[in-house]
Formats: C-alpha cells, structure tokens, sequence
C-alpha cells in the first residue's frame, strides 16, 4: 500500500486538529504523496490542507496537482495565499501555472505575486510569452551562470550562494556582460581544477544549445541525442534565457507518448487524464474517427458487392475473406508502428521513403510467402482430415496462398508509407493509427483475393 494511504487519514485529523504537528509529518512525507490525498478530497479540505502546509512544501505539492484543480483552488484560496507559494515554485512551474489560469484571475495574482517577489513575476512575464510546447516555454530561468574572468574560488562562492534557488547546479553556464552564452563549467571541472584559475580558461566552449522557438519534441530528441542533464536555451542573437532539465524533458516525453498511443489507437488526443475528462468530450474525441474508420469500411463492403456473383458461386471463397484482410492489415499495422517510431527518434527522414518502400516490399513478400505456406497447409490438412473442400482443394489453396503473398506485400508497403505522406502534409504520422492501416488496406487486399480466385479457379469453381 502506498505511503500516502497509510498517512492520509492521520494527516486530515492533524490538519483538523493540531494544523502546527503536520510540519514533523511531513519531513517523511514525499510532496507527490500529499498532491495523492490533495487530488481526493474535496475542494474545501483540500484548500485547508495546502492552507496548513508551509510554503515551500505547499509549493512542491501545488505543482504536481492537475491543471484543473489547480485553478479551482486558485479561485478558493485567494491571490494573496496562492502568490506566497508561487514564489516559492520553480520558475518553469511557476510559468506553467500561470498559463493555464483565465485572464480573471491570473491578472489580479500576477499583481500580488509583484508585491511578493518582483523577480518572480517578472521571470513568469518573460516565460509565459513563449508559445505553448516550444522550447521557451519549457525552460527554467533557475540556474546558476558566472562571468568568463571570474576566478574558480570566485565560481564557487557564486554556485554556493545561488545552489538553493537554481533547479540544477550540476551546469554553470559563463556569460559575458551582455548575458551571451560563452561557454560552460560541469561541477566536475569545478571541484578538480585549480582555485586560482580563471573560468575562462578551463570552460568548455562548444555547448549544444536550442532556441526557444524550438518544438518541444524536437528538443527533447537533442538532450537525449547528446545524453545531457540540461540544455541552455540561446535566443538567435546568443542571449541566454533559460536552462531545459532532464526532468522537464521526460515529462514531454510522457505527453508526447500518450497522445501517440491515443492517436495510433484511432481517436484524438485527450487533453486530460481519462478520468478527468468530460463524458461527452470522450464522445466527440472517439467518436469522429470511428465515424471516418465506418465510412472506409463502407468502401470494403462496397469492393465486397462487386464479387457477390463470385461469392454465390463458390462460397467457400467467403471462408478466407477474414484470414486475407486482417493478415493484410496486420502486417501495415506492424510497418506503421515501425515506422512512426522511427520518425519518432530521428531514425528515419523523409528523403529515406525510397530505401523504405524496397526494404518493405522485400520484408512483406517473406512475410507473405510464409503465412501463404502457412494457409496452404492448414487448407491442405483440413481436406485430408474432413474433406472440407471438394476436389478443388489444391487450386483454392492455391488462391489463398498467392493471395497472401499480395495482400501481405501490399499492407507493409501501405503501412510504411502513410505515415511519409502524412509527415509531408505537416500532418502528425501517429495518425496513420492500426485501424486507418487496416480500413485502407482491406479493400485492395479483397480485390486481390477475388482477382486472384477469378484467375485460377476460371473454369472449374468459378
């Protein structure tokens, strides 16, 4: 059982009756286990809990509420209290909060948390006007940087009297008088160099950086390329404005999974935990591609009428029908998912299509080579064993076979494919989800099938 099980009903008597005990609580209470109980209670206990809490701490717990909740208990709590724990947020966090809330209310907080800390709203002001998931709006203004001629004993004093506010010191980033990036110190380089030398003597001066025009994702893909902690974030003219953490960055990478899966599962993304989102919101988000999915599966009946005459003469040819086009769409669903992957890490570019399409019509020729064989065999035995077929049996397992090898080749060029054309529409390549691969993939692969009976079983069957 979770720690904040076991604490949530001794911490809520504290909070009701002795609100000055929960402080000794709390030194072996981690904040994600309080932002737990806080996400259960109702608005009214959840203000006098955070309420009780000290501001430090509550600000650690205010963080990792959902958005939602957070603004509501903005609302509740007033400016003035909700201003005392943003300053005491960090300055990616802070920005955060403050984007998600009304113009209502993040107006007047914005004015008291000016009362409160002027530095911290001034650095909410600087980060709230990058766009949402771009690199600016990621970053921190948290961390620690010295001047290039500053002595290493000097760099030292500097890192010591400013470790508690930065979110990182493992990086100190040397700026000139201008505040452009120049070079950087790891606290390794810190701590086994020589105390009188200068910074800019042992800094290292390549430094990967991003702007913070940049997507999100794509930064994210920079950090872990180079395997970095953090990643300063350089305006065009070399002026530094923030620090990107490893932290901030697998929550981005969380997100941006999530909302993969949801899209490749064939609907939208959500904009909240599924929990939290409203019935009808749910509605609307599955409900558009299913319509889309209903109407691409329309055309497959549609294919499926053109051959009746064909089905009516040999139904048997109705047995297989399934077997052909899900192989057909399970093998574009396995390319897709390859594919969007790919894409996905920076494996693979667009100019890289052409080695794409060869490489998969090799595989989906293999592919469906081996399940043909498969397919051949089972229709083979099944005749051996239950006379299942009639004396045609070999030419239908014929049918079947070749037909495998076709839709099989067909659904891995089809699914590796779709998520190129989409890239190259500015479309996002998760979109070519398992049921769009498949839906597309089904009524090529019955025209296969049925052309291929039409050939082989002339004559005989048909």
């Amino acid at each position: 059982m979770r720690l904040a099980r076991l604490i949530g009903p001794e911490l809520l008597a504290l909070v009701s009756e002795s609100p000055g005990e929960v402080a000794e609580l709390l030194d072996e209470v981690h904040p994600e286990d309080i932002a737990e109980i806080i996400a259960e209670l109702d608005d009214d206990r959840s203000v006098k809990l955070i309420t009780t809490l000290p501001n430090d701490y509550a600000a650690q717990v205010f963080a990792r509420l959902d958005e939602k909740r957070q603004e509501r208990l903005t609302e509740l709590m007033g400016a003035g209290s909700v201003a005392r724990i943003a300053t005491e947020m960090d300055a990616d966090d802070r920005a955060d909060f403050f984007s998600i809330l009304p113009p209502s209310v993040h107006e007047p907080l914005l004015e008291e948390l000016e009362k409160v800390d002027p530095e911290a709203a001034e650095d909410v002001e600087e980060l709230v006007r990058w766009p949402d998931g771009s690199a600016g709006a990621l970053m921190t203004t948290d961390y620690v940087s010295v001047p290039p001629d500053l002595r290493l004993e000097g760099a030292i004093n500097v890192l010591r009297s400013n470790a508690k506010a930065a979110e990182t010191v493992e990086s100190i980033y040397v700026v000139d008088k201008s505040h452009k990036l120049v070079g950087m110190l790891t606290l390794r380089q810190l701590l086994i160099s020589k105390p009188e030398e200068r910074v800019k003597d042992v800094m290292i001066t390549s430094v990967i950086t991003v702007a913070p025009e940049l997507d999100q994702e794509e930064a994210a893909k920079i950090l872990a390329k180079y395997d970095l902690h953090t990643m300063p974030v350089v305006q065009q003219s070399g002026k530094m404005v923030g620090v990107i953490t490893s932290d901030d960055i697998i929550d981005v990478v969380v997100e941006e999974q999530a909302e993969d899966v949801q899209k490749f599962g064939g609907m939208e993304a959500l904009d909240a935990p599924y929990l939290q989102t409203s019935f009808w919101s749910m509605i609307r988000k599955r409900g558009g591609w299913l319509a889309v999915l209903f109407l691409g599966e329309m055309i497959t009946a549609s294919a499926m009428a053109d051959y009746e005459h064909d089905v009516g003469r040999a139904v048997v040819l109705a047995l297989f029908v399934p077997l052909i086009i899900s192989s057909g769409g399970n093998s574009g669903s396995q390319a897709s998912t390859l594919i969007i992957r790919a894409m996905a890490i920076g494996e693979v570019k667009l100019r890289d299509w052409w080695r794409i399409v060869g490489r998969e019509l090799r595989a989906g020729l293999v592919l469906g080579l081996a399940l043909g064989c498969i397919g051949v065999l089972r229709i083979v035995a099944w005749q051996m064993l239950f006379k299942a077929y009639g004396e045609h049996y070999g030419l239908i397992a014929a049918t079947v076979g070749i037909s495998l090898v076709g839709v099989v080749a067909w659904g891995t060029i089809a699914g590796s494919m779709l998520p190129f054309v989409l890239r190259r529409l500015g479309l996002d390549p998760a979109s070519a989800s398992a049921p769009f691969v498949a839906t597309l993939v089904d009524v090529l692969g019955l025209v296969i099938y049925f052309e291929t009976a039409r050939l082989l079983l002339a004559g005989s069957l048909l």
